[in-house]
């Protein structure tokens, strides 16, 4: 698994964790960079996987007004917390992140859908992704 696949699934992890304790994503976000610092193997992996995170702080409302435009009939509150997750970092990726490609981007997050949520989360974050995508 390359170093940015093992940050995107990080960043999942406290995107997720964050939704579902309702905590401060910032918050959050600090606690993880505590137990980063004593994990210097894991280095690369943090480092993407906190520009990833920063980024959907940064461009919370933005990025959300995107899922929810696409979502065809989905109110974002009312979507498995991994799927909005993994929805805000394909985002991310797609509108903020020139370094990725598109089809890497909405790869990486079906197959994060598939490993993390429901059977149907894959074909949903694709149509999702690929709509947001086609209005860029």
């Amino acid at each position: 698994m390359s170093a940015r696949s093992k940050a995107r699934k990080r960043a999942l992890d406290i995107l997720y964790q964050s939704d579902v304790r309702g905590d401060d994503l910032g918050t959050t976000l600090a606690d993880e960079a505590k137990r980063a610092a004593s994990e210097p193997a894991r280095e690369a992996s943090w480092l993407y996987a906190r520009e990833i995170v920063d980024g959907v702080i940064d461009n919370r409302d933005e990025i959300d007004e995107q899922i929810i435009t696409h979502a065809r009939d989905w109110k974002i509150e009312r979507m498995p917390a991994v799927d909005r997750a993994v929805l805000r970092i394909g985002v991310w990726e797609i509108v903020f992140n020139d370094e990725v490609p598109t089809a890497v981007a909405i790869d990486e997050a079906v197959e994060l859908a598939k490993e993390f949520s429901t059977d149907d989360s894959g074909s949903f974050v694709h149509g999702v992704l690929a709509r947001i995508s086609r209005a860029q």
